[in-house]
């Protein structure tokens, strides 16, 4: 017991003795990266001293301020398939293009494409934003300076809009006004405005020209219309120089193969018909469905004018350099020349070589029997003229897309 207590108590000092050499040895350690801190910050204070005198040096984004000899480009729904061919023309083109987009119906794998294109930071930027929030809307444009919009952000499927009018005034309508008060408020002067030939409903006479009587028919058709009256109201007011395309069936993707279309899945059966061609050939779905043979066409199908996305972007860019303050260009985009359904069809099965299954069922809802374009006035005003109009090439050029990215841009 004495031996043991003796023990303990020799052993004290000891552990005393440890311990305060182990608090030293902690002290020193927490000085050491106390001090190895502070001189990081040093380090970094003085950096961004050194770059902030620097004469290249700018706390502002390079879109904030305007280069000479090139035109800042605002393109909405630029992640989308007729966008993001637009934005690559505009690119190739030397533009500087700022691209919004809330991607709900956009994809993200074709930004990434015209990122690795030009990677350049200073000519292409995306921004993530729904058109629907006017306070982000209006801190883009107040931290951008844009010298035009090609406003392509919009859902575009006839048979949703009947489904879900409401959905297509919003975001066509109100999210075209909230578009038109930042232009506005922020002193941008040109518009290029993309419409469709959805506006002028069924007409009684064919082919289409611009004084044709605008007469929707359903709740896409009515939307754009809305925001074509809007847009030209404003305009009478204003120093604005305004272009509006109205523009027919899109088919085709980018003849180098670099974009092509990737519809949401849960949307195909509202989607284009070449969409769902190249699905019925792909075997995703058992084949194809066309809604109406009972139409007072030639063969009983809807006849259509069938128009190259890349003859389609070739008609926005020549429309902004066209563009006139306090002027209104209208313009209906399209071939001249009106194809049926089942002669579409035709096309995808040589275009694709597949035995695409064809099922005929009731006609659609809001469907029209037959629309194709006068585009004479946008050859005489703005030299325009389609060159891709042989449908079967159109859809071949787009099929090999779509074989070689069976998953989209794979995200």
């Amino acid at each position: 017991m004495l031996n043991y207590s003796r023990n303990r108590a020799q052993s004290k000092p000891n552990r005393s003795l440890s311990l305060e050499a182990m608090d030293l040895t902690d002290s020193k350690r927490k000085s050491n990266v106390s001090g190895k801190v502070l001189m990081a910050i040093s380090l970094i204070t003085l950096c961004i001293i050194i770059l902030k005198q620097s004469p290249n040096f700018s706390s502002h984004s390079r879109f904030s301020q305007r280069q000479p000899g090139v035109t800042h480009v605002l393109v909405t729904g630029g992640a989308g398939y007729i966008g993001s061919h637009a934005a690559l023309r505009l690119l190739k083109d030397s533009h500087r293009v700022t691209i919004v987009d809330n991607l709900s119906r956009g994809n993200l794998g074709a930004v990434k494409v015209l990122q690795q294109l030009f990677p350049d930071p200073a000519q292409l930027q995306f921004i993530y934003a729904d058109l629907g929030d006017a306070k982000a809307v209006n801190k883009i444009f107040s931290k951008n300076e844009f010298d035009a919009v090609m406003h392509f952000a919009a859902v575009a499927y006839v048979g949703e809009s009947t489904l879900d009018p409401l959905r297509y005034y919003h975001n066509i309508t109100s999210n075209t006004l909230t578009v038109l008060k930042a232009m506005a408020a922020h002193g941008v002067k040109t518009l290029i405005y993309s419409s469709t030939c959805a506006t002028y409903g069924e007409p009684k006479k064919m082919p289409i020209t611009e004084e044709t009587p605008q007469v929707p028919i359903n709740p896409y058709g009515k939307a754009k219309k809305m925001a074509e009256d809007m847009i030209i109201d404003f305009s009478k007011n204003s120093d604005m120089a305004v272009m509006i395309l109205r523009y027919f069936n899109v088919i085709g993707s980018d003849p180098e193969g670099r974009l092509g279309e990737v519809p949401r899945p849960e949307l195909r059966e509202h989607g284009r018909i070449s969409g769902a061609c190249f699905d019925a050939a792909l075997g995703v779905i058992p084949g194809l469905k066309v809604k109406g043979t009972d139409y007072k066409t030639a063969d009983g199908t809807c006849v259509r004018d069938y128009i190259d996305v890349t003859d389609l972007v070739d008609a926005h860019v020549k429309a902004l350099a066209h563009a006139k303050p306090k002027n209104v260009g209208i313009y209906n985009v399209g071939t001249g020349k009106g194809r049926s359904v089942k002669e579409f069809v035709e096309a995808c099965k040589k275009a694709t070589m597949a035995d695409i299954k064809v099922e005929y069922l009731e006609r659609r809802p809001g469907d029209y029997a037959e629309v194709y374009s006068d585009p004479s006035k946008i050859f005489r005003e703005l030299n325009w003229t389609a060159k891709y109009t042989d449908v079967q090439e159109s859809l071949r050029i787009a099929w090999r897309w779509q074989k070689s990215h069976r998953n989209g841009y794979g995200n």
